[in-house]
């Protein structure tokens, strides 16, 4: 299927000129350098106690669907997916990143979702800190887990696999005693509407691992805006990633309690998505 078009407000050079030097004043002035420094188990010790997990009624080790809400914070939508979850017969642990900074929704609208803190590629750390829980707990099966994430999610979860082992992951994160691989053992990821503009490293650098990914694309997502062609590089530098487009969608289009006007629930769309949820966990 051919990329959505994205509407645009004709704009002349002259008119464009001080929005855009404003934009670039705002992202060299509030893109993060480098994160607060912690260790990888004073991360999982924060993250931990925040931490809503949903098991089968299941014997042994099961697979886990790690999930990372958008920059909105967690919806209840994330609540019926992880009863997906649980009924393909894995286990689903939705990661809240905003309780442990003390992030409320209102402070996360304002500022994560304007770009002015915590970018994707510091939010890997979350990721890579319940990866290291996740592997100590008995009853999860440390070679399936997948990895789940809306808007600011999925661009978190593409950062993740985007960034270099060693200093640079270190400083992006914020985090010390990193291994070498911290996403060691991820399965597939379901990324859904994610943002792929500038500030992320989205179809401008390989992925060290290469899970079985799944890309859901809104036809009218006015939020993020045009991702496909991003998407598109990123499946041509070698990531095995399906790019869905959801005709007639929005952003968010799992929410029907969204305050945002450019936001529409649509039922049928969200059925999809649970369906192809459901179809990562089975494969596996």
């Amino acid at each position: 299927m051919a990329p959505p078009r994205a509407l645009r407000q004709p704009c002349t050079t002259s008119a464009c000129a001080p929005i855009l030097v404003v934009a670039l004043a705002a992202l060299v002035l509030f893109m993060p350098t480098q994160a607060f420094a912690e260790t990888l188990q004073h991360r999982i010790d924060r993250l931990t106690p925040h931490f809503t997990i949903n098991r089968p009624d299941a014997e042994g080790r099961v697979p886990v669907v790690l999930m990372m809400h958008g920059c909105g914070g967690q919806r209840p939508f994330m609540n019926e997916m992880a009863e997906i979850a649980v009924s393909a017969g894995a286990a689903a642990v939705q990661i809240d990143s905003y309780a442990p900074r003390r992030i409320s929704r209102a402070s996360a609208i304002a500022s994560v979702c304007t770009g002015a803190r915590l970018h994707g590629r510091e939010r890997a750390g979350d990721l890579y800190a319940t990866f290291a829980w996740a592997k100590t707990q008995n009853w999860i099966d440390p070679n399936r887990i997948i990895v789940l994430g809306w808007s600011h999610g999925g661009w978190t979860i593409m950062d993740a696999l985007a960034l270099r082992s060693g200093g640079e992951m270190q400083r992006a994160t914020g985090l010390t005693e990193l291994p070498d691989e911290p996403l060691e053992g991820i399965a597939g990821a379901l990324i859904v509407y994610p943002y792929t503009g500038i500030g992320t490293y989205v179809g401008r650098r390989d992925w060290r691992l290469a899970p079985r990914s799944i890309a859901i694309v809104a036809q009218y997502d006015y939020i993020v805006g045009s991702t496909y062609a991003a998407l598109e590089r990123q499946r041509a530098r070698g990531a095995p990633l399906d790019i869905q487009v959801f005709e007639n969608t929005t952003h968010a289009f799992e929410d029907p309690s969204a305050e945002d006007p450019r936001v529409r629930y649509n039922p049928s769309a969200v059925a999809r998505e649970q369906a192809m949820l459901r179809e990562m966990i089975e494969a596996f």
